[in-house]
C-alpha cells in the first residue's frame, strides 16, 4: 500500500493575515482561493511539494453551526489550541531568523532536541503553533 499526504488543514480567523505570513513571510504558493457563503478556504504549499496542500479555512467551517459553537472555536484558536503543524527545513537557524524577521511570534529558538532534531517554533497570526525541524547527523 503506497499513502501519502495530501491536505492538511489550519484554521485561520483572518485569511489576509494568513496569506501575509504562508505566502509572504514562509514563501508558499497561493492555489486556489475559494469563497463559499460567507466563508473563505486559501489553499497554499511549498513549490517543492506539488502534491501536498495546506488548506487555510475558518474555524468552523458549517454555516448551520450555532453562535456557541462558532464562539467556543473562536475561543480555541485564539488561545492556539486547535492544530499545530510542523514543517522540515534544511536550515532551522536561516529558517528561524527568516521567519522572525517577517513579524512570526517566537514560541521557541532554535534548539538541539534529545530525540535528533533542531527545531523552533512560532505561532501564526490566528495562534497555530508551527514548528520548523532540521533533522541532525
Amino acid at each position: 500500500m503506497d499513502i501519502e499526504l495530501s491536505t492538511c488543514f489550519i484554521a485561520v480567523d483572518d485569511h489576509d493575515k494568513a496569506l501575509a505570513f504562508y505566502r509572504d513571510v514562509l514563501g508558499f504558493e497561493v492555489r486556489n482561493d475559494v469563497s463559499f457563503e460567507g466563508m473563505r478556504w486559501v489553499t497554499v504549499g511549498a513549490a517543492s511539494q506539488p502534491g501536498v496542500d495546506i488548506v487555510l479555512e475558518p474555524p468552523l467551517a458549517d454555516p448551520g453551526a450555532s453562535a456557541a459553537d462558532k464562539e467556543a472555536m473562536a475561543e480555541l484558536l485564539a488561545k492556539g489550541l486547535l492544530r499545530g503543524v510542523n514543517f522540515r527545513t534544511e536550515d532551522c537557524d536561516a529558517t528561524f531568523e527568516t521567519i522572525r524577521a517577517g513579524g512570526g511570534e517566537v514560541l521557541q529558538e532554535p534548539l538541539d532536541q534529545p530525540y535528533g532534531v533542531r527545531d523552533c517554533a512560532f505561532r501564526d497570526p490566528a495562534g497555530n503553533m508551527l514548528r520548523f525541524i532540521q533533522p541532525r547527523g
